[in-house]
């Protein structure tokens, strides 16, 4: 019994699965009786209800003329009190008739009766115009006992007026209560009718499932699909053997191979004419995998498998037959394909990885040793090599690159230095423009090129083969690439030429990159060092000293110190955005117009806004199409130091800050004002001023210092704080240090640094004068600067130094306003400053003959080295400066 359930379950689950093709048409089957008795039902249903409906209007029409005209109807409506004569009336009669209300009432439409009595003389619900016009009022409406089927008919009199009407109904919830008392049999019926339609689904399921073993309609498609696809498209054989080792099945590729009749399924496989090792091995009980058979001239691969019935018994069998006589015969050529295409894809990736030209012919030899040659040389052209384009035919090559199996070889080494005959394999390929194969070197003379004792090393050593591949890219001749086989005992053969081609042009685009990397890279390094100060000027404000170490791609960085009028001394650093040569030319200019500001004597928020204005000015007339080095995002930051009050201002746009070295070893960065770079513009450029005590360092730096890919700035100025507190106080030594802690690695960036010393005047040097506003003091500052001069052992220059400020104090008298101070400054020159309130400049002119004035600047002119203005928050400075007289070496 158990085995019974079990079996019955399992074949209810399976005709009840939806993913099977029995599952789906008896849940359709199911689906569709459902349907069908839900729409009997309800039509019956509806049916009777109308049915119904139709019953309770002809007993509310009866009702309803029944009573209107029912003896003393009429004397009652016109009695005092109808409603006490008609209610007890209209009330039998609605329980007679099987009605839910029986109403009497007036033309107005009062009523007189009710199966309620308290909705007595309220308005009747409903139409009752036409009745009392005559007509009977046939209506289905909402009335106090709810929706109601409902007749209203007039109530004549003698005359044949009418007096009155009578309503009779029955409530659409009584004729729904009557309906639904039918529904059981109904439901009854319906459960019938889908038990017997799902009992015969039933059946006719479970006797497709033992015929389609429980597939889904995808399945059932994809195995005729395949089916198809077996017996007529898959090249591969396939044979199906029964029990009894007759043919079940043979798919037309079987048929050709095995050469097999048309009439061929059915038969014993002993009756199809094969021979008997193939007969063998498809009836054979032993599985075979990947067997090869030879089978009428084919060399076929067998897979032979053994399949158990579901059902149990003997087992069934299945072979697949695939004929692989050709690809035997390609599987060689194949092979030798994939090779080289393997040798051309590791040349893309690992040939051209950097831009040097050595190293590029370098990584050839190491792609083609050993899968292709057994040598490689690489000779290029010796202005390629210096990053020159070839003139002519070469007449001399140097080796590039040499590599080997073995690094004891006769080839000539790297660097050797090749004169080319017009029989060397290098002009022969370069005339012939194509690689050149040599499958033997012994019988063959022009690859020796004149010098048979190279030759015969080469052939002793077993060197058996030769290809010579030009290198051409651009249509510039770059050199020759040449392979060389001796342990490899297989010479090149005419198929490897295009492979050596591949590989020679691969390497020539790489080696003209390289090259004209090169000339880019040199250019703007040549020009680079030409922009950038060779030596620092003499000064005696700072002790400084630079380092500049500059990227593989040559950038804008550069740095200055500028010598200024009053001993004082400008340093300053800059960044120009990109790298090459248009970068090194941008530099140039900038930095060109940095030292004609400051010419000027211009303080460092009106240089930078100088600047900022330039970069606008110069982006805006040069963008014109053409690509040109933008000024536009340039740094820059520049600082004035002046000996005499030991202060120092600076300024800053889009730079980093300073690094401040105080005396006691302390190092800080100090908040300056942010700018943005230049070019950008839209805010006025602010100054700090640092007093500075004299010995205390200032560091000047570009980001490429303390900025990497992997690290930051933060992590950066750490660093250099660092650096800079374990320094030593020579300014040359610490600029290495630093160099040394910040830059292990060659940097990404060019950098650039400057490192200043500061020293302070002493103020024995210094001499100051206030000078009243009256040309009559002009005498005493005059005696007062003598005497001061013959202190400092300059009294030779005392008769010039006089005219100077007379000259200078006279002006600034008659044409200034106070206050007038005089300031005499002995440093590497004599200085002389007289400074005013006024901010209105000198010019120098030529006086006429008769003029009264304008010869003292002349005389200035002539008498000083250099002379100028400079402004200052209260007016002006016009300064002087003299050589120092050389002293006099004692007798």
């Amino acid at each position: 019994m158990t085995t019974i359930l079990r079996r019955w379950r399992k074949h209810r689950h399976s005709v009840l699965s939806v993913r099977s093709v029995v599952g789906q048409m008896f849940i359709l089957l199911v689906g569709l009786v459902l349907l069908l008795v839900a729409a009997a039902v309800v039509s019956l249903l509806l049916h009777s209800r109308h049915d119904e409906k139709s019953r309770a209007a002809a007993r509310s029409r009866a009702a309803a003329e029944s009573f209107a005209n029912s003896p003393g109807l009429v004397a009652a409506l016109r009695s005092a009190d109808p409603s006490a004569v008609l209610q007890p009336r209209a009330e039998a009669v609605r329980k007679r008739a099987d009605v839910d209300f029986v109403v009497v009432m007036n033309r107005e439409g009062i009523r007189y009766t009710h199966p309620n009595p308290e909705r007595i003389g309220e308005r009747f619900v409903g139409t009752f115009v036409p009745a009392r016009e005559g007509e009977v009022v046939r209506e289905t409406t909402e009335g106090t006992l709810g929706p109601s089927v409902r007749r209203v008919v007039p109530v004549h009199d003698e005359d044949g007026d009418v007096v009155g009407m009578v309503a009779a109904g029955v409530t659409l919830g009584r004729i729904n209560l009557a309906v639904v008392d039918e529904l059981p049999l109904l439901l009854g019926t319906g459960v019938g009718v889908i038990a017997l339609a799902t009992g015969g689904a039933a059946l006719v399921s479970r006797r497709l499932l033992r015929q389609t073993r429980g597939l889904g309609p995808g399945e059932i498609t994809r195995m005729y699909e395949h089916h198809d696809t077996v017996l007529h498209s898959v090249r591969e054989g396939v044979v199906i053997l029964d029990e009894n080792s007759r043919l079940l099945l043979a798919n037309d590729e079987a048929r050709r191979l095995l050469e097999l009749p048309d009439d061929a399924p059915g038969r014993p496989v002993t009756d199809l004419g094969l021979a008997p090792s193939t007969v063998a091995l498809l009836t054979s009980e032993a599985e075979v995998t990947d067997e090869v058979h030879l089978s009428g001239g084919r060399l076929l691969t067998v897979n032979h498998r053994l399949v158990a019935r579901p059902g149990g018994g003997p087992p069934t069998s299945v072979t697949t037959i695939r004929d692989t006589t050709e690809m035997r015969a390609l599987s060689g050529r194949a092979e030798t394909a994939q090779k080289r295409l393997s040798l051309l894809y590791e040349a893309s990736v690992h040939i051209g990885t950097t831009l040097e030209i050595g190293r590029t012919a370098e990584e050839l030899t190491e792609v083609a040793v050993p899968d292709f040659a057994d040598f490689v040389t690489v000779d290029l052209v010796d202005e390629v090599l210096r990053g020159e384009a070839a003139d002519g035919a070469p007449s001399a090559m140097r080796r590039a690159a040499t590599g080997g199996v073995s690094e004891e070889h006769p080839l000539w080494p790297a660097r050797r230095r090749l004169a080319l005959g017009p029989d060397s394999p290098q002009i022969r390929s370069l005339a012939d423009g194509q690689a050149v194969a040599e499958s033997d070197l012994e019988g063959a003379d022009w690859w020796r090129a004149g010098d048979e004792e190279h030759a015969r090393r080469l052939l002793d050593y077993g060197i058996h083969s030769l290809i010579s591949a030009p290198l051409h890219a651009r249509g510039t001749v770059l050199g020759v690439a040449s392979f060389w086989r001796g342990q490899n005992p297989a010479p090149f053969e005419a198929e490897d030429l295009s492979l050596a081609e591949e590989l020679a042009a691969r390497t020539a685009v790489c080696v003209d990159n390289a090259r004209r990397y090169t000339r880019e890279h040199t250019m703007a390094a040549t020009l680079q060092r030409s922009l950038l100060p060779r030596a620092l000027p003499d000064q005696s404000a700072v002790e400084a000293a630079y380092r500049y170490r500059p990227a593989q791609a040559v950038g804008g960085d550069f740095f200055d110190v500028i010598p200024l009028s009053g001993a004082r001394v400008a340093l300053v650093v800059g960044d120009v955005v990109g790298h090459g040569l248009r970068a090194a030319a941008t530099m140039g200019r900038l930095r060109t117009a940095v030292h004609n500001f400051a010419a000027l004597d211009l303080p460092p928020d009106e240089l930078l806004g100088r600047l900022d204005e330039l970069a606008d000015r110069t982006d805006r007339d040069e963008t014109n199409g053409e690509e040109v080095g933008a000024v536009t995002g340039a740094t820059c930051l520049y600082a004035i130091y002046d000996p005499v009050e030991g202060l120092c201002t600076l300024a800053r746009a889009g730079h980093l800050p300073p690094a401040l070295l105080h005396p006691d070893g302390t190092v800080e960065f100090p908040e300056l004002p942010v700018q943005p770079p230049l070019g950008v513009g839209g805010m006025p450029f602010e100054t700090a001023e640092l007093r500075l005590a004299e010995g205390s360092g200032l560091l000047l730096y570009t980001d490429g210092l303390v900025e990497s890919r992997g690290r930051d700035i933060d992590a950066g100025l750490g660093l250099l704080r660092g650096a800079l507190e374990r320094a030593p106080r020579d300014p040359e030594a610490a600029c290495d240090a630093v160099l040394d802690a910040m830059l292990p690695e060659p940097p990404s960036d060019d950098v650039a640094l400057l490192l200043a010393r500061t020293r302070v005047l002493p103020p024995g040097q210094v001499a100051t004068w206030d000078v009243p506003f009256d040309p009559a003091a002009v005498g005493a500052v005059r005696t007062d600067a003598t005497r001061r001069l013959a202190e400092w052992g300059l009294a030779d220059v005392a008769f010039i130094t006089e005219l100077l400020l007379t000259e200078l104090i006279t002006n600034a008298i008659r044409h200034a306003a106070g206050p007038i101070r005089v300031r005499l400054l002995r440093d590497r020159t004599l200085i002389c400053e007289v400074s005013d309130g006024s901010s209105t400049s000198p010019h120098l002119r030529n006086a006429a003959a008769t003029d009264e004035g304008g010869r003292g600047l002349y005389l200035v002119t002539q008498y000083a080295d250099r002379w100028g203005t400079r402004y200052t928050p209260d007016g002006k400075i016009i300064w002087a400066e003299q050589r120092l007289p050389r002293r006099r070496a004692r007798p």
